[in-house]
């Protein structure tokens, strides 16, 4: 039974918007654990959030993204009628570009079967077999994913900077997103870290859980 295999994932830009944003839309500087699994449960058709918790999630970035920020038109319904200009607002956001990194997916504690490495391993060899509302992103939803495969030699032993569980880091990012309210929202404190592994250490993995 296979229970961990390696992602390689490319997303040309996105934004990964951090929670205290407001008029000015910040990213996080990598991609959150929560916002990673969103896209392997839409890669393989999953609607249900908590049907592969329990997988355990490793990340390694082989690029460093080029932060940028733009000028869009945002809308939000206050007023009526709809076409009111005062709906209609501007607002600064940072975007990331040249997004690669590396994703380990581990399912030997999952209590679902088929288990999400399995699901995924289908979904690679036969990409007609799964049913998907849109197309694949990360992050918001015109952050569209240019290439996701199975990650090849050559790629795993590129130096790569690794997202490590660190609780005097400085990035805090969520591996669980409530989308009720901020109550159920799980975080985890990280540091970027390059260490000389092929493989995710210990403190590389995070656990997908409410």
């Amino acid at each position: 039974m296979i229970n961990s295999i390696a992602l390689y994932v490319h997303v040309p830009c996105a934004t990964f918007r951090t929670s205290r944003s407001r008029e000015y839309g910040k990213t996080y500087p990598v991609p959150p654990p929560s916002t990673i699994y969103g896209m392997l449960l839409s890669f393989v058709g999953e609607t249900d959030s908590r049907r592969h918790c329990g997988v355990k999630l490793a990340v390694a970035m082989l690029s460093q993204p080029q932060k940028s920020r733009i000028l869009r038109k945002m809308r939000r319904f206050k007023e009526i009628p709809l076409g009111n200009l005062r709906n209609t607002t501007v607002e600064h956001q940072e975007i990331l570009t040249n997004i690669k990194f590396i994703v380990w997916v581990d399912s030997s504690l999952e209590k679902s079967n088929p288990t999400l490495a399995k699901r995924i391993i289908q979904a690679v060899e036969n990409s007609s077999s799964v049913q998907r509302f849109g197309c694949l992103y990360l992050g918001e939803s015109n952050d569209l994913v240019n290439s996701i495969r199975l990650a090849k030699e050559y790629q795993l032993n590129q130096p790569k900077r690794w997202l490590v569980k660190d609780n005097k880091g400085y990035i805090t990012l969520p591996y669980w997103v409530d989308h009720v309210g901020s109550r159920g929202t799980r975080w985890q404190r990280y540091s970027l870290e390059e260490l000389a592994a092929e493989t995710p250490p210990d403190s590389c993995w995070t656990t997908i859980q409410t």
